[in-house]
């Protein structure tokens, strides 16, 4: 059956997001969450998103204060919506193994875009792994 609820073997994430916020800080998590989100309309997955921009807007920085918070920064996420429980908020979407290499390809674009949130290499590959294993999480879908 198509949407029956998945759940990845590997569970979620076992390693912290890297502690990287005070090299990166919410500007450049603003503008690369609004770069990534302009992207989504154009693809596959772009019914997941708001149509109108102020929607999207809204959404990009509500990406961008999550993980300001997950990288160490201030909980503005936390203050304005709760508790993430990122999986439970995208059950109503279907986000199956196609729909994840999508988001990660435009993540890896609006990354390249902004030189890699201007952080040292190694800390760009570690921020980057960490979202392929979160994003790995957040697939619901067979």
């Amino acid at each position: 059956m198509e949407d029956q609820l998945y759940i990845p073997p590997q569970g979620p994430p076992q390693d912290s997001a890297p502690l990287l916020f005070d090299q990166i800080g919410f500007d450049r998590l603003y503008r690369m969450a609004w770069m990534q989100y302009q992207m989504f309309p154009k693809t596959t997955i772009g019914h997941m998103f708001p149509a109108d921009e102020a929607g999207l807007k809204a959404a990009s920085c509500k990406q961008a204060e999550f993980m300001g918070g997950l990288l160490g920064g201030p909980k503005i996420y936390m203050e304005k919506h709760g508790p993430p429980r990122m999986r439970a908020r995208h059950l109503p979407f279907a986000i199956d193994e196609q729909a994840r290499q999508e988001w990660l390809r435009c993540f890896h674009q609006a990354f390249a875009a902004c030189n890699g949130l201007d952080l040292p290499e190694e800390d760009q590959q570690r921020l980057c792994k960490w979202i392929e294993a979160f994003s790995a999480w957040m697939v619901n879908r067979a």
